[in-house]
Order: C-alpha cells, then structure tokens, then sequence
C-alpha cells in the first residue's frame, strides 16, 4: 500500500525541509489539498513547482472547487502525477480530462454513495474516499467506509482505492486488510516526533489498538457461508468459487459457527479418493477445530491470536458470544501488500 504525505498537515512549515526528508524515507507521494475558496491559488501552484525542483516524489493533487476545469492547464504543464477531483463542489458541467501521464480520481465524501462511479468508470484510474472532512487535517475516521471500500471493490474492482482521513497505524493495517492501495496520512505521519517510525508502522505494524473487528469485517451476508446439513461437495465448491475467498464456513440451524473448509481441504479430499470422487464424504473434510475470534476484540487481540500459531492464517470466521457466525476477515490483500 502507498502512502501519500498530506504536506501541508505539518506543523513545521519549512517546506524544503519536510520535502527533504520525505524524499530520504521514500515516500510514495506527496499529498497536497487545493481548495481554491480557501488557499491561495498561486501559492499552491507555487509550491508545487518547488516541490518538483526539489524531488521526484509524485505530486497527489485534490481538488476542491465548483469549477475545477480552471486549473487543467496548470495539471498539463506541471505534469502533476495525481489529480483528484472532489465530486460534491462541482457545479460546472464537468468532464474527466485527459492528460499524459496524470492518473485521474473522483473523490466523495462518506455520505455520498459510490453509485457515482458508475459515470466515470471507464475515464477514472481510482477513487479516492474521503473519511472525514475534505481539506481539513486531525478529523476522526467515519467508520460507515469500511463498508463502502468493500462495495466498491466487489462493484469496481478494476478502478483502486484511495483512501484519505483519520489514517493512523492501526487504520493503515485495516485498509491493507482490505486491499486499499493508497492512504494519505497528515497529521499522524507530518508532526509525529519520529516520521520515519510513523511511516514505518503506517505500512507494517500497529502500535495501539481502537477499533474491533466487528468495525471492519466482512458481515454474514457477503460470506461464503452453508448450512451443516448441506454436506455436498458439489455446493461446497459452488459455494467458494461464487464468493471467491478460498474456503466456505458451516452453521447448524441455530446459526452457530460449526467449521470450514477450504480449497486445500477439498484438494486433499479429491486426491485421496481419485478413483471414487462420489464416495468423498464432506463432513469429514471440514475443519471443525478452526481457529475463531470473537467479534469484539481488537486488532491486538487478534495478531496475539494469529501469532501464537505457526502456520500462515489467511482467513479467519468471526463469532459472537454465543458462537453464532457473524463474519469473517481475510488477509490475502494483506500478504500481497507485505509481499
């Protein structure tokens, strides 16, 4: 996952200075907010050009402005590598533009519904989320998206994810659980005491932990998830390849978590019965000792659970007090994003 520096979110308004150790942590790109009722256009465009003098770091530009058509001939003639335009200020008749070598986005605010896209698909490059207030920094992420990124990749999944406000540490591991590609991190990255430590747990580590996994999880309804008493490999395999996640989880009528069975497991069952695939017994092919978390831990709670095995876990089956199924979480995104 990238991560795109908010500039001007730093306390320490020496721009050379914040541009000079961004470049020597190698920072992905530099993120910077035009909202043109409340910067100074000509300092933004200023900045930009110094900023280019300065270091190769790819310019993230977002726009805030009903007539963002204004600034295409600045975007073509600095060659800015990001441009993202935030849908709810446009008032003017608008139309993505082209530009040679700039990657295009749509932003939205939480309340707007991702269905915008579906105007742009095909001219946009990503859409960029915005979880908290758009061109204010220090705002506290509005849970409803975790939701919205999941939609949006199952509905969008050629057009990436960018995601900017409230991103901190643990944020940052739950995006690239969730296969977000890039964040822009401002104040939590720019006035850290130690911005390469903050860099650093922001793209492989958590330090504190807020929020639970019910937060965040994939709920029980877009699970692969069959009745105990639907003991068929043949629904099984259905079952998997229409959600895609590599496994399918089981429940009795009362809803209660009662195993899963994954693709290794159907594999083995196969070889092991080649010359009779019709004697495979499927009750016997589910692991009924899986390992399950409770929907109220944490993130710590649950990479003390993860870690205390020794074999790679790329899902797990979320559960409630009462052992009822209500969710799973995958990492797949996550191990690509490490890899």
């Amino acid at each position: 996952m990238k991560i795109s520096a908010s500039i001007y979110s730093s306390s320490n308004k020496n721009l050379e200075e914040n541009i000079r150790i961004l470049d020597e942590l190698n920072i992905d790109m530099i993120h910077i907010d035009f909202n043109d009722k409340k910067s100074d256009e000509e300092k933004i465009f200023s900045d930009i050009k110094r900023i280019k003098s300065l270091c190769p770091i790819p310019i993230d530009l977002h726009i805030i402005s009903e007539n963002p058509s204004k600034y295409f001939d600045y975007i073509r003639d600095l060659k800015i590598e990001f441009v993202t335009f935030q849908y709810e200020a446009i008032k003017e008749k608008f139309s993505i533009p082209i530009f040679k070598k700039t990657l295009i986005g749509i932003a939205v605010v939480s309340n707007t519904s991702i269905d915008i896209i579906e105007k742009y698909k095909n001219k946009i490059d990503f859409i960029l989320l915005m979880t908290t207030t758009p061109g204010e920094s220090g705002g506290k992420f509005n849970t409803k998206n975790f939701k919205k990124i999941r939609e949006c990749r199952a509905k969008y999944p050629k057009i990436k994810i960018h995601v900017d406000g409230g991103i901190n540490d643990e944020l940052g591991f739950i995006m690239r659980i969730l296969g977000v590609q890039a964040c822009v991190s401002g104040s939590y990255l720019m006035n850290h005491k130690n911005i390469a430590s903050a860099l650093y747990v922001l793209k492989s580590s958590v330090v504190h932990s807020e929020y639970i996994l019910k937060d965040f999880m994939i709920n029980l309804g877009e699970c692969p998830v069959l009745n105990i008493k639907e003991n068929s490999i043949k629904k099984a395999l259905l079952t998997i390849e229409k959600y895609n996640l590599g496994f399918v989880m089981f429940t009795n009528d009362k809803g209660e978590y009662c195993g899963l069975v994954s693709n290794a497991d159907i594999r083995k069952g196969i070889l092991n019965n080649f010359e009779n695939f019709n004697k495979i017994d499927l009750d016997k092919l589910v692991n009924k000792k899986s390992i399950t978390i409770n929907e109220n831990c944490s993130i710590g709670e649950m990479l003390k659970i993860i870690q205390k095995n020794d074999f790679i876990i790329s899902f797990i089956p979320i559960i409630d007090n009462k052992n009822k199924l209500t969710g799973c979480i995958t990492f797949w995104d996550l191990i690509i994003s490490e890899s």
